[in-house]
């Protein structure tokens, strides 16, 4: 995948004789870097400024660099985090995320109901428990929420009066049920009871609603999947060093022109094989209004010779070993030496708003080459 990045960003930056020449090639080598990222299209950026959930922001921190390069690979069990706000902006405990943005082959893990806790109400009258029951149900019927059959329990526990704060209630059977049959997605219902089992009223326990509160309290909807795209079997484990293998690198290199001088090119085959930066720019390539973090990442790309004899700080595999004895020593025809290319690859991650200005985290497997090798 990450050669077809740098070759997709090459082409978008080709300076060509025509302008509608490079207009043409460079709309299609971002449309085939949108393929690379999953998409057919780039989101539209969200009409007005929208503040992204500080939950998904400290997601993002936990799983990635300042650079959206995997630090933690173990944080996140599929690929996709997608956060759904409430659309129903009511001051009822009743709740509705429109899911419509979660793709088909998308496989659901895990779904989390994120609700704000406010801080209780203070009354005169007795002395109440430090506890109540809260209760997320599915509603299966608008209409008969007071029958057995209108509603089925999905999670329930005691929650304290003493404080505020996030809650977070499991409800994945339920996002199943509504990703493989939309018109089955009739919302959720919450209830606050007494340790008697009683409903309270009022409640002594309120939520933040989707109206009257800020957005940074709002209801959410957290769905982890995993898309089932996975990247090439290379060396992945282990916190990325990304520091250049070599000294005096200059600190950004914009993707490499093509039509250089024949003596540049003699030069490059002339140098070791070793890693390079390679800058990635989104606001460059006209990505900023939708990707929330990073601004841009290092890709880094493998340039150099291969000589015979090939030393451990060559990284060769045996083969490669094999191949440069065999060219060296001219045994057999057409046999060239080995190529510098990438040994080691990681991940990105981008967090970005989608076309219904959801905000999503997304890993993107063998976007960076970690280190280079002789293969």
């Amino acid at each position: 995948m990450l050669g077809t990045v740098l070759l997709l960003l090459a082409l978008a930056r080709t300076a060509c004789t025509s302008p509608a020449s490079v207009a043409s090639r460079r709309a299609e080598a971002l449309k085939k870097l949108l393929e690379v990222f999953g998409m057919e299209d780039p989101p539209a950026p969200p009409a007005h400024f929208k503040q992204p959930p500080q939950y998904m922001v400290d997601l993002f921190n936990t799983v990635a660099n300042a650079d959206g390069v995997t630090k933690n690979p173990d944080v996140l069990e599929g690929n996709t985090v997608r956060s759904f706000l409430d659309k129903t902006h009511s001051e009822e405990m009743r709740f509705l995320f429109v899911l419509s943005s979660v793709a088909k082959n998308e496989k659901i893990l895990t779904a989390e109901l994120h609700l704000f806790r406010l801080w209780p109400r203070v009354t005169d009258g007795p002395k109440r428990h430090h506890f109540c029951q809260v209760s997320v149900y599915q509603v299966l019927e608008k209409d008969k929420l007071d029958t057995p059959g209108g509603k089925k329990l999905l999670a329930a526990r005691l929650v304290s009066l003493q404080t505020s704060g996030w809650e977070v209630f499991a409800i994945t059977p339920a996002v199943r049920d509504w990703t493989e049959d939309e018109s089955s997605n009739q919302g959720l219902l919450v209830t606050v009871r007494g340790l008697g089992g009683s409903l309270l009223d009022p409640p002594p326990l309120e939520f933040a609603s989707g109206r009257g509160h800020h957005e940074s309290k709002k209801p959410m909807l957290v769905l982890f999947t995993d898309d089932g795209r996975r990247g090439a079997l290379l060396p992945t484990a282990g916190f990325p060093d990304l520091k250049p293998q070599a000294p005096d690198l200059p600190a950004k290199m914009l993707v490499p022109k093509l039509g250089r001088s024949r003596s540049t090119r003699s030069l490059d085959r002339l140098q070791p094989c070793q890693r390079h930066p390679l800058s990635v720019d989104f606001e460059e390539i006209g990505w900023s209004g939708w990707i929330i973090s990073p601004r841009g990442y290092n890709a880094f790309h493998c340039k150099g010779s291969c000589p015979f004899p090939l030393g451990e700080n060559m990284r060769p595999t045996n083969h490669a070993t094999v191949q440069s004895i065999i060219n060296a020593l001219k045994l057999s025809e057409g046999v060239s030496s080995p190529c510098c290319v990438p040994d080691k690859l990681y991940s990105i991650n981008l967090l970005y708003f989608d076309d219904d200005e959801n905000v999503v985290l997304k890993q993107y497997d063998d976007m960076v080459a970690g280190s280079c090798g002789c293969h």
